[in-house]
């Protein structure tokens, strides 16, 4: 969160910088210097800025480290689509919310991720179209996911334009794609099932969809399979 969305969030709300600095128990000054930029806004006060707000999960700082992604494990993730209100996992309780960016590319750091949560993940792209698209890019090209996460992305454009989405999710997602396109792997790849056997990867090459080959994936993930969207 930047002092710039911050003071955006607190107009929205008719609030003044006294107003926030009483709810959050900190100085008006230091709340002018966070909406200036001078200081930097501290990931507590953020999260507790998009409760005072109601701001969408996107404006949740980014608490984890590249390093722990992958180490999230399928219950924590089910947990944390839960918390950002993923239809498939309602029956769970849900953890604190987490950045949806943050939560996919966790998912897609998984060597073996399950299906049901592997469905879960072109829903983010569809529910939170104002994710930080900058950063998702950076961390997946850090961790060469750029064709997992380009494979999702034409996933969920594909389901905004059968929708006939007008608000614009499909140039946010076609957008997305085009950046992702650029750094393209050409070494192949799987939807976070690395473990698969060598007769299930011949029989993958042979019935991938279209999309899956342009973005050198076995799967056989197709839109028609993805619930909830």
């Amino acid at each position: 969160m930047t002092g710039k969305e911050l003071r955006k969030a607190r107009n929205g709300k008719g609030k003044t910088q006294s107003d926030v600095a009483r709810s959050l128990g900190v100085s008006q000054g230091y709340v002018s210097l966070l909406e200036s930029g001078a200081r930097i806004v501290p990931a507590r006060l953020a999260r507790r800025f998009v409760k005072l707000f109601e701001l969408a999960p996107t404006a949740l700082p980014v608490e984890g480290t590249s390093d722990c992604f992958a180490g999230r494990n399928a219950q924590t993730l089910a947990q944390e689509l839960a918390a950002l209100g993923y239809p498939g996992f309602s029956y769970l309780r849900s953890r604190k919310q987490r950045n949806p960016a943050e939560v996919l590319v966790s998912a897609l750091c998984q060597k073996d991720l399950e299906s049901r949560l592997a469905e879960a993940l072109p829903w983010v792209l569809l529910h939170y179209p104002e994710l930080d698209q900058r950063w998702l890019v950076e961390q997946t090209r850090v961790h060469n996911l750029q064709n997992r996460l380009g494979f999702v992305v034409a996933l969920a454009r594909e389901l905004a334009q059968r929708k006939g989405a007008q608000d614009g999710r499909l140039q946010a997602l076609a957008e997305l794609e085009a950046v992702l396109e650029e750094s393209r792997l050409a070494r192949e790849d799987t939807l976070c099932q690395e473990f698969l056997s060598e007769a299930e990867r011949r029989w993958l090459r042979g019935v991938r969809p279209p999309a899956a080959q342009r973005w050198n994936l076995l799967t056989d993930w197709t839109p028609e399979a993805v619930r909830y969207a």
